[in-house]
């Protein structure tokens, strides 16, 4: 099933696949919730779905923005070699080791986060994506070493608080991580409904959504700190 909404300020009705609807419906690896963000995401997920042995129902959110996106892009051989990555670490020259502000996002939010941390020529903010939310890949994450070993730890999400699904990646990814992170949140305040009806007050919270992500947590000596970015509908996440 594929969801093309996306939060890219065209109203509420535009702007939201439910995906914390499908969340909810989660349990027992009963079915894959899915956010691809490149192309060849797109077609190893899709041939993942052909190739297995057995049969789960596939959600993928696809915001149409991401089709003409200029950094949503793919080589030849990312389509011909390699696989579906649950979850995409860090992909320019910065060291998430030594990086003291970690991002973790889902979905689109991604590229907004990409493009202010280069212009802003932010070298000590990590970013990482989840491309898959359930299955939660909690194995991915601790057993990547760009993200197991960070000091600080941050998440963003692009939807309303109260679209956060009643069961979601922030409990799992909570479950997994050590006693002395903690927890902080990036994103919209609560809102009845899934986005806002004018496009440019969209603009204005999405501004304020990457600063809170890159400059909301100041670091703190000997002690971790996550910011997580749920989905956003076609989420963060």
């Amino acid at each position: 099933m594929l969801l093309p909404h996306g939060f890219e300020g065209q109203g509420p009705e535009h702007s939201s696949a439910r995906l914390e609807r499908y969340l909810q419906l989660c349990a027992e690896h009963n079915i894959q919730v899915c956010n691809p963000t490149t192309p060849a995401q797109i077609f190893h997920l899709l041939r993942r779905q052909l190739i297995r042995s057995y049969r789960k129902p596939l959600i993928v959110m696809s915001p149409k923005s991401l089709l003409r996106h200029k950094l949503a892009v793919s080589t030849l051989e990312d389509l011909t070699n390699g696989q579906f990555q649950p979850v995409i670490g860090e992909q320019d020259d910065i060291n998430p080791k030594k990086s003291p502000v970690f991002i973790l996002c889902a979905g689109k939010v991604y590229y907004d986060l990409l493009e202010a941390r280069r212009q802003d020529n932010l070298q000590h903010v990590a970013i990482a994506r989840l491309e898959q939310l359930y299955p939660f890949p909690d194995k991915y994450l601790s057993g990547n070493s760009k993200i197991s070993s960070l000091e600080i730890s941050s998440g963003v999400r692009k939807s309303p608080k109260t679209k956060v699904p009643g069961i979601n990646p922030n409990i799992t990814l909570l479950n997994n991580l050590q006693a002395h992170i903690s927890v902080t949140y990036a994103g919209r305040e609560a809102s009845a409904a899934p986005a806002v009806g004018k496009f440019h007050v969209h603009i204005e919270q999405q501004k304020a959504v990457v600063q809170a992500a890159l400059y909301g947590n100041p670091f703190q000596e000997n002690n971790m700190s996550i910011e997580v970015l749920v989905p956003n509908l076609p989420i963060c996440f």
